[in-house]
């Protein structure tokens, strides 16, 4: 096994790697430590933790390189994340990235902030698969946009068609007005609401 160890008060290291013939991420710390182990591939950055991957930046308190060829991010403590080119930002306690799948999950209180379609939602557990424009929202999930609030157990946001499905208890609030069902569909670029089985709502006019 080899095993290597640097620490320094200031930035330590910044280095770069192919992957997949397209992909170059950099990284840099206070302190790295890790392992060149045949199958046991890892490097941990601590203190001022960050890494670049394509048009993602992470930063954490802890942040773990890991596998074959650098595929898996795993980013703990004050997580901060920005897709730079979808403006898309992220705020969580665990996040794991999948450098070839271009997934990455979200565990713990988590945000996520579309800001180019300016809305807010946050969940227990986020997966954003950036290469499909799809993102699974579970436990107390809630989503904010302009006067509109949705809250759900579940819901998946299609963002290319700025499509929001909710199941799992869930309501959406417009202004004064309340609507209820087993399934809603929320249109989040003309707000129209769609809903499916045990309807019930409230309009105040």
């Amino acid at each position: 096994m080899r095993m290597y160890r640097y620490s320094s008060f200031a930035i330590l290291f910044l280095c770069c790697f192919s992957f997949a013939a397209a992909d170059t991420f950099t990284f840099k710390a206070d302190r790295m430590s890790g392992s060149k182990a045949l199958g046991r591939e890892m490097t941990i950055l601590t203190g001022n933790a960050e890494v670049r991957s394509d048009n993602l930046l992470l930063r954490a308190d802890r942040i773990e390189i890991q596998g074959d060829d650098n595929q898996f991010i795993v980013c703990t403590g004050g997580v901060w994340g920005l897709e730079e080119e979808k403006e898309i930002l992220f705020l969580t306690e665990r996040l794991r990235y999948d450098r070839k799948l271009k997934i990455a999950r979200l565990e713990g209180r988590s945000t996520l902030e579309d800001r180019k379609n300016e809305i807010v939602a946050s969940g227990r557990f986020i997966e954003y698969d950036d290469q499909n424009e799809i993102t699974v929202f579970q436990i107390s999930v809630r989503l904010f946009k302009d006067d509109m609030v949705c809250r759900s157990e579940y819901a998946v946001y299609h963002r290319e068609e700025k499509l929001l499905d909710l199941s799992g208890f869930p309501v959406v609030f417009k202004k004064d007005d309340e609507f209820r069902a087993d399934r809603i569909r929320v249109d989040l670029d003309t707000d129209d609401v769609t809903m499916e089985g045990a309807v019930s709502g409230i309009i105040k006019n």
